[in-house]
């Protein structure tokens, strides 16, 4: 027979969670800061498809959202540069780039698709990632972490790490135009409204 866990003391969580209500309000904001950095830096991509496939900025937008999988736009952005980039020294910079982006990804993709668990006092005490993993032959779903000051620690860093990656691409925008040839004008600066790393 199917086994279902004990359900929550909703009752007791709501009558204690204004005590802990500072503490969740610090997780969801890193957990926000994470998701706004993360995806204002897989948003700068389309500039680098518009370089790669020497197009207009509509037609590199419309092929990155015709990919449905960050992967899957990575991996289409990595063959162009090996057809398109004949500098060895830009090809092997753009490389950098895709590497700490998908180490960012790592630490968003844990708090973007997981199972948060609360404590009695309603903080956020653990998290439960949604996927299988294999151990010992055996099928296991979801590994348990906890949300503690290393975890914490780790978010900060994977934010701090996103926005420096943020300049770092918007610097390599126009190295890359130069070296693919591309008759596309000159890559602006960052405008105002552009998807930065920065909270506003």
């Amino acid at each position: 027979m199917a086994q279902l866990p004990p359900s929550p003391d909703f009752e007791t969580m709501e009558a204690n969670a204004p005590r802990t209500a500072e503490q969740r309000t610090a997780i969801l904001s890193l957990i926000g800061s994470l998701v706004f950095s993360w995806s204002n830096n897989e948003s700068l991509f389309i500039y680098v498809l518009n370089i790669l496939l020497d197009s207009d900025e509509i037609s590199a937008a419309i092929v990155f959202t015709t990919l449905n999988t960050t992967r899957a736009r990575l991996d289409l952005i990595d063959r162009l540069a090996k057809v398109k980039i004949h500098d060895e020294e830009v090809a092997a910079e753009l490389q950098k780039l895709v590497k700490r982006f998908n180490k960012a990804s790592r630490m968003r993709n844990e708090f973007n698709h997981c199972l948060y668990m609360l404590g009695p006092e309603g903080d956020i005490t653990h998290t439960q990632t949604l996927k299988l993993m294999e151990v010992r032959g055996q099928l296991k779903w979801g590994d348990i972490k906890p949300v503690d000051e290393h975890r914490l620690r780790q978010m900060k860093k994977s934010i701090e790490d996103l926005r420096a990656l943020n300049r770092d691409i918007w610097a390599f925008l126009p190295r890359l135009h130069k070296a693919c040839h591309s008759r596309l004008q000159p890559v602006p600066s960052a405008p105002q409204n552009s998807p930065s790393g920065e909270s506003r």
